[in-house]
């Protein structure tokens, strides 16, 4: 039993007004009372909050734990902690491992192996084709009935048109959603960055950004004629992002998702930072006007999550030469961090509303698990203090990755306390905090 006390809260639909104690028994919010008019009984703990926010819990669509197969980089045991400590209490393993999550019984591992991890709660994604090779869908029911929430062929789109039709077609009636990685692989092969200035002042191929333009317009298109529900990640340029948008006035069943590096950092960041393989991507960092765009995005409503897309290697695989360097980001610990601390300092008006919507809410929605925070609700919670000013230390992660581009940055804004089913899974709060009477 633990009471957290004289929160802001977040209820998964608006702020509440004034400051709320929340108790937490069995699970379950039991208790949720002004904090004016709330009298603790003598036995009770409780952690004071004064000031911090408390929401639904955080929840990331997109990360690569590497389980099974590449244990080396991640496991679903760090890849579980380290999500507890970025605030999330759930947590998408993406099917790109080896073997791939093609069958139920590999859906049945990542989903035993999450549900003991320890941190935030593993939730197995299915590849949409046999092997991810984009000719034979997989047994899709089988492996969403193991607990598979969204099924993608994730580290590359589905290939094969046909196939992705097939697969909206019959994920209709399986009930989940399909999330395409948009790239025209043609048009991308052999890429190493944006193709653009940078990518010509520095003599890399670029990969051009009609590679996921024809991505995103060909899944719209397979999603209008199919009405199976999409989902578009990794969003990296305005036309996609525009596509998106006149796709959902006209009614269609499509959501997205927009990182935080794609948020953050631009091209020419590539270039300040020397190379830094660090900051290799797929989608690659795009133009600064592709990154405004995005954020009017998140402002209007047209994105609906921000997912990590956390990508660890180790050390010796990712810290080489740009060019031989693979794709992918280490970002789950700081993610949130990252994005709060950027939009502050955007010089716009700053909706925490919408920032908790699409860490929470919004990933939710997309595969139907409830956010709200209400008396009887399950007890999944991330607390955030929005003054706390902290340094990310790489060395010091709960996740395997040692390189991260974000290492060394200050960041203000950060979740202190993340609770899935009423037990505390990461506690950052000093111990002063929490209180006996």
């Amino acid at each position: 039993m633990i009471w957290l006390r004289k929160v802001f809260l977040y209820d998964g639909r608006s702020l509440r007004e004034g400051k709320w104690d929340l108790l937490l028994e069995k699970g379950s919010v039991t208790k949720l009372v002004p904090s004016e008019s709330n009298s603790l009984q003598e036995e009770d703990v409780f952690y004071d909050l004064e000031g911090f926010m408390a929401c639904p819990g955080f929840v990331d669509l997109h990360a690569h734990l590497r389980d099974p197969g590449q244990t080396w980089r991640e496991d679903i045991y760090s890849g579980s902690l380290a999500a507890a400590a970025g605030g999330f209490t759930h947590v998408v393993a993406m099917p790109n491992t080896t073997p791939a999550v093609d069958e139920p019984s590999i859906v049945r591992y990542v989903a035993e192996k999450g549900r003991v991890a320890g941190g935030a709660r593993v939730l197995p994604s299915g590849a949409v084709t046999v092997k991810r090779e984009g000719r034979r869908i997989t047994e899709m029911l089988a492996m969403k009935k193991e607990g598979a929430v969204l099924f993608t062929d994730d580290g590359s789109p589905v290939i094969s048109a046909k196939a992705m039709r097939i697969a909206l077609l019959y994920l209709k009636d399986v009930g989940v959603p399909l999330m395409e990685h948009p790239e025209e692989l043609s048009l991308s092969e052999g890429g190493q960055i944006n193709e653009g200035r940078v990518s010509a002042l520095c003599g890399l191929k670029g990969i051009p950004r009609s590679s996921e333009i024809i991505g995103a317009e060909r899944a719209i298109r397979l999603c209008e004629e199919t009405s199976g529900r999409l989902h578009l990640t990794h969003i990296s340029t305005k036309e996609a992002l525009e596509a998106i948008r006149r796709a959902k006035e006209r009614g269609l069943p499509i959501t997205c998702d927009v990182t935080p590096h794609h948020l953050l950092f631009d091209e020419e960041t590539i270039l300040h930072s020397a190379f830094s393989s660090s900051l290799k991507v797929n989608p690659p960092l795009r133009s600064g006007e592709d990154v405004e765009a995005l954020w009017r995005g998140l402002e209007d409503g047209t994105i609906d999550a921000i997912a990590t897309d956390h990508a660890p290697y180790h050390v010796d695989e990712k810290d080489v030469v740009f060019e031989a360097a693979p794709f992918g980001i280490a970002s789950l610990e700081c993610a949130v961090a990252a994005v709060i601390d950027r939009w502050n300092r955007r010089g716009r008006p700053f909706s925490k509303e919408r920032l908790f919507e699409l860490f929470s809410t919004g990933p939710g929605r997309v595969i139907g698990l409830e956010r709200k925070l209400k008396l009887g609700s399950k007890a999944d919670l991330t607390i955030i203090d929005l003054n706390l000013e902290g340094k990310v230390d790489v060395a010091n992660w709960k996740s395997k990755a040692r390189i991260t581009p974000y290492d060394g940055f200050t960041f203000k804004g950060w979740p202190v306390l993340t609770i899935l089913e009423g037990k505390i899974v990461y506690n950052r709060l000093k111990e002063e905090v929490c209180h006996a009477l």
